[in-house]
């Protein structure tokens, strides 16, 4: 076998021990993760001889951003309890039986829709640190908002954080002379191109986007259903579609005439002020409205440790007053990361951490003011004047936060370090000159493929997400190396970039300290190898309808990888819409 295929083999060992362990076993993430971090410290130092300060810099790199998380988390999670103990949890949950109380139609408002908003002004997995804890209060189980939360990570993230995955990550990656000489003999700037690329990512995430809603509600009734039915799920088909086009033709638009800043925050803005007022009134909504059953049928994998506190409002309390912290952190969070306000500068100016850790010139930056953390804290401390806590109250709210802080941490504290080990291992760090982990797997993949490279595109940028945990450093990552491979096989290059970014997007719903920080807010801890059991089965169908459309946009219709890709995975989707129970 050649030097770069045992190379690979190796290389996929950490993320195989992961996907094994967590999903082939259900063992916990507090117990997998430090094990496949074991492993890529033996790879880094032995195979790939990176120096002991660049991987002990690289861990010390990983445990600051674990630290970042857990602020994220600790906010969702006191968020939360403030809500619950002034009484406004028991008001939402009021305001959306109103709405309607058909529980697949306020999981894709507040999924699909709120959470998309949330995405584009916040991103890096606040959707669903904020969505799972919100659809856990409102009676769900911990289980099925922990899914839909993370099903929801896919077709907003592209343009999550205002535009960061396009603007930083695939501007960012593709900022190299082999561009630039590129687009110089296309009479076209980086910035112009990064644009079309944006459109195309825009283009491809809405036609495999349309289905997300319908996933999420087949999978809420087949999974959480008292008769285990996917076919209740698809009852709502009219409605998820159209939730999804709502969303879906706005958000298309902004990226062809606005940018990449835009298109989740204008789509999901939109999809709201358009369907909230139709599921009110009934439209496309079934007669029958669905919910779970009794909550003693649910077996106890379904429930967390995480026990909403009961306490009831002091006084009257109208749903907008109720719902003013929520719009709080999405207000604060579009206004922090707006670009011409110039607030997104000076919050993530103030910062603090180690620049050079070791002399291996690797650092990590902690900005306190302008994580998600500190605005969902702040909305929590602007609550108790809101709602008029009392001083129990608050006191309360507190002690549960930090109680369930803690069954995060053990997975998190191996989750990044391993990640950025494993990504710092390339010939700029190591003495081998061995390129890095993620890139070794990479060019073995393109290898393998030839000219069917377009369609197994997406899944790099999955393999991006899933070891960087997000779709930013996912296309940072692997941007000028799909490029590249374009180019050697002579394709489009911006169609398989978009694919790229596609694909990174998908591969958030799988994402292990996705998945262990969303599961933290909802007290799901241990239970993060049979979510990703679920979320793999939309991440896979996201993938294999993007490499295809990618395919097509290249080739054209006709008898070519593509079409035929398209259309089995059209007749696979369409025999189990009508052969499932």
């Amino acid at each position: 076998m050649p030097q770069n295929a045992w190379l690979s083999v190796l290389a996929l060992a950490p993320i195989a021990i992961v996907g094994v362990l967590l999903i082939g076993f259900r063992v916990p993430a507090r117990r997998a993760l430090p094990l496949a971090y074991a492993v890529t410290l033996l790879l880094a130092l032995l195979v790939w001889s990176v120096p002991f300060q660049v991987v002990a810099a690289a861990s010390i790199q990983g445990l600051i951003l674990a630290g970042s998380l857990l602020y994220i988390i600790f906010g969702a999670l006191l968020l939360l309890a403030t809500l619950t103990a002034s009484g406004a949890v028991a008001v939402i949950r009021e305001a959306f039986t109103r709405i309607s109380p058909d529980r697949r139609v306020q999981a894709v408002i507040i999924g699909w829709l709120f959470g998309s908003f949330i995405e584009g002004s916040s991103g890096f997995g606040t959707p669903a640190a904020i969505a799972a804890p919100l659809l856990l209060s409102l009676g769900f189980p911990a289980m099925a908002a922990v899914m839909v939360g993370l099903i929801i990570q896919s077709t907003p993230v592209s343009f999550g954080a205002v535009g960061t995955p396009i603007l930083v990550g695939v501007q960012g990656g593709l900022d190299a002379p082999m561009v630039t000489d590129f687009l110089a003999g296309q009479g076209i700037g980086l910035l112009e191109y990064v644009h079309n690329i944006g459109f195309k990512v825009a283009s491809i995430h809405a036609l495999c986007g349309t289905l997300i809603p319908l996933f999420l509600c087949a999978f809420l009734t087949g999974f959480f259903g008292e008769k285990r039915s996917f076919r209740e799920g698809l009852q709502v088909w009219r409605f998820a579609l159209f939730s999804a086009v709502s969303f879906t033709i706005p958000y298309v638009l902004c990226a062809y005439f606005l940018g990449p800043e835009f298109p989740s925050l204008v789509g999901s803005a939109i999809g709201m002020i358009i369907v909230v007022p139709c599921a009110r009134k009934g439209w496309f909504v079934p007669n029958q409205a669905w919910d779970f059953g009794p909550n003693e049928t649910w077996p106890a994998e379904w429930t967390g440790v995480l026990k909403p506190l009961r306490a009831q409002a002091t006084r009257a309390m109208s749903p907008w007053l109720a719902w003013m912290p929520y719009a709080l952190v999405a207000g604060l969070l579009l206004i922090s990361r707006w670009p011409t306000l110039g607030l997104r500068d000076w919050l993530s100016g103030i910062s603090f951490g180690p620049s050079d850790l070791f002399g291996s010139g690797i650092g990590q930056q902690l900005q306190p003011f302008f994580l998600p953390g500190f605005f969902l804290i702040l909305a929590s401390v602007a609550t108790y004047a809101l709602h008029s806590m009392s001083s129990a109250q608050i006191r309360q709210s507190w002690s549960q936060a930090s109680r369930q802080l803690a069954g995060a941490a053990v997975a998190l504290v191996f989750a990044l370090p391993m990640v950025r080990v494993f990504i710092l291992s390339g010939p700029d760090l190591n003495i081998s000159g061995l390129e890095s982990m993620p890139l070794t797997l990479a060019r073995t993949a393109a290898a393998l493929a030839g000219s069917g490279w377009p369609i197994l595109a997406p899944w790099i940028g999955v393999l991006g997400a899933f070891v960087g945990g997000s779709n930013t450093v996912s296309n940072l990552m692997f941007s000028l190396f799909q490029f590249s491979t374009a180019r050697q096989i002579g394709v489009d290059p911006s169609i398989v970039v978009a694919t790229q970014a596609v694909g990174g997007a998908a591969g958030n719903m799988i994402t292990v300290h996705n998945v262990v920080a969303a599961a933290a807010t909802v007290g799901l801890i241990g239970q993060e190898g049979v979510l990703i059991r679920k979320t793999l089965i939309p991440t896979t169908y996201y993938c294999l309808l993007a490499g295809a459309t990618a395919q097509i946009l290249i080739t054209g219709f006709g008898l070519n990888s593509g079409t035929i890709l398209l259309v089995i995975l059209s007749g696979v989707l369409g025999w189990a819409a009508l052969r499932v129970k």
